[in-house]
């Protein structure tokens, strides 16, 4: 009940007519950014993070939040029609709605891959709603030591499943100790690594990090490596299911919100897992002329039951943000700086630190949810026009949007500098295949894992031995060594 009454509150704030606005804003940006190829959330996210400095904390996360879902929606619109996916995610959908579309049934694969969405979204925020208290709670609990190895799995886990190579994936992560290790010690004081720049004294900023590694460094690659590309667009149809459609998505719903869920609050390589597993468990349970439509017609299943799971995984992986701090993920590793740029900091003491926000937040994702239903049946139309936006003009818009709002937060010539070189890093990083959300949450859970690492040992009376005398953090430390080993072990059984 108390969780009932918590959530009334957070729509009441939520409802409000600036908040409603702001979620709207969000949703529609979000869709056009997951309709436009390239663009994904993670980059729009991070070209909007200055904002945070001139919106209050709550309009500010709705507004994310908003976008954070709506590229989820539109990614399937140009999957569908043009066979380009908007996001990764959408390379599923892509498989059998663009046979869809060709076949003339483009308005069916675009309806059922909507109201999936809308139902997985809605399925899976009420399982945020009624578990993250409880791990929250549970969390409390938690000390110095188990607390350290918390992020420290955290660390492990997004850099050894963000990218091709765990190599690579743990370079990345180190390239972001280094910068959050930049300015003034938490508690002796001491300047480190500043190089004489006063500038640098508070530390370098996440935002001009987040925009620089993702908005500028996308801009820079795309101008530079990608060529043009051109996509041949099917007929688009009413937008309508029929009786048999239905019969044959809403099973294909549900179960894509099973598979999807769950992997939204690990730390698993993403929505890419859980679309092909949900696609391949629709394709095994097709029987007759269904069956046979894989591939071929294109299959109904093939299309909802990836974006039921995309969208569950998507809003599930707000539980481990919200609780425990820890991002699963490119955009939500970016969400997790926008909530620091505030002073917050996510983890158990949110739900009681910051209980207005956090269910506004929450019951924002109901109301986002019902508005993006809403956006993409009938503006399909309107979201396929956006795809005539030339790219030049596209990544000059990113660079300008980048540029001003950096020099927006301080008027600093200096940070500038830094979001350009930073921008640089990422293109190499982009070009040589090492992951950047890594380097985001190294940066941002880098000084936290410190502070806890020093408090830990105060316990222990400088004991490293106190990380396995408590059973916790022995467990923790026993899961970190298992995700950086097994995947090995597996490959040479193999």
């Amino acid at each position: 009940m108390d969780i009932l009454n918590q959530l009334m509150q957070g729509f009441a704030t939520a409802g409000t007519p600036i908040n409603l606005l702001w979620a709207f804003v969000g949703c529609a940006l979000g869709t056009a950014v997951g309709v436009l190829p390239g663009i994904g959330p993670a980059t729009a996210v991070a070209m909007l993070l200055p904002i945070t400095s001139q919106v209050n904390a709550t309009a500010s996360m709705i507004f994310f939040a908003g976008i954070y879902y709506g590229a989820m929606y539109g990614g399937s619109t140009t999957s569908i029609l043009l066979n380009t996916p908007g996001e990764t995610a959408s390379m599923v959908t892509a498989m059998e709605g663009n046979k869809m579309a060709k076949s003339g049934r483009a308005g069916a694969a675009l309806a059922t891959a909507a109201i999936g969405s809308f139902v997985a979204g809605t399925i899976a925020t009420i399982m945020v709603t009624l578990f993250a208290p409880v791990v929250a709670e549970y969390a409390v609990r938690l000390g110095p030591p188990e607390y350290f190895c918390l992020m420290l799995l955290a660390l492990t886990t997004v850099s050894a499943v963000l990218g091709q190579s765990t190599v690579r994936g743990l370079a990345s992560l180190f390239v972001g100790l280094a910068i959050g290790l930049i300015g003034m010690d938490q508690i002796t004081g001491q300047a480190r690594y500043t190089a004489g720049v006063p500038e640098l004294l508070d530390g370098v900023e996440i935002v001009l990090v987040a925009v620089g590694l993702f908005a500028v460094a996308e801009a820079l690659h795309a101008v530079l490596f990608e060529g043009a590309s051109h996509g041949s667009q099917n007929k688009l149809s009413r937008v309508s299911m029929t009786g048999a459609d239905w019969r044959r998505s809403v099973p294909a719903w549900l179960r894509g919100t099973a598979i999807g869920a769950p992997f939204g609050c690990i730390p698993a390589g993403g929505t890419e897992i859980p679309t092909f597993l949900s696609y391949a468990v629709e394709k095994k349970l097709a029987k007759g002329e269904h069956h046979a439509e894989f591939g071929k017609q294109g299959a109904i299943e093939g299309v909802a039951g990836p974006e039921a799971a995309n969208n569950a995984t998507v809003t599930t992986a707000l539980i481990p943000l919200l609780t425990l701090g820890i991002p699963v993920s490119n955009t939500t590793a970016i969400l997790l700086g926008a909530f620091q740029n505030y002073g917050i900091q996510p983890g158990p003491q949110l739900f009681t630190n910051s209980a207005a926000l956090v269910w506004a937040l929450i019951a924002s994702l109901y109301i986002g949810n019902v508005m993006l239903l809403v956006l993409n049946l009938p503006l399909v139309g309107l979201w396929v026009k956006l795809l005539k936006v030339p790219k030049p003009h596209l990544y000059a818009g990113i660079l300008i949007f980048a540029t001003v709002g950096a020099y927006g937060m301080r008027q600093s010539a200096f940070d500038l500098v830094l979001l350009y070189a930073i921008g640089l890093l990422g293109l190499v990083m982009r070009r040589f295949d090492f992951p950047t959300a890594p380097v985001v949450v190294g940066m941002i859970l880098g000084p936290l894992a410190e502070a806890q690492l020093r408090n830990a040992l105060s316990i222990g009376e400088g004991k490293w031995t106190v990380f396995l005398e408590r059973p916790m953090s022995f467990a923790l430390l026993g899961v970190v060594l298992a995700v950086l080993a097994l995947p090995r072990v597996l490959k040479k059984r193999v």
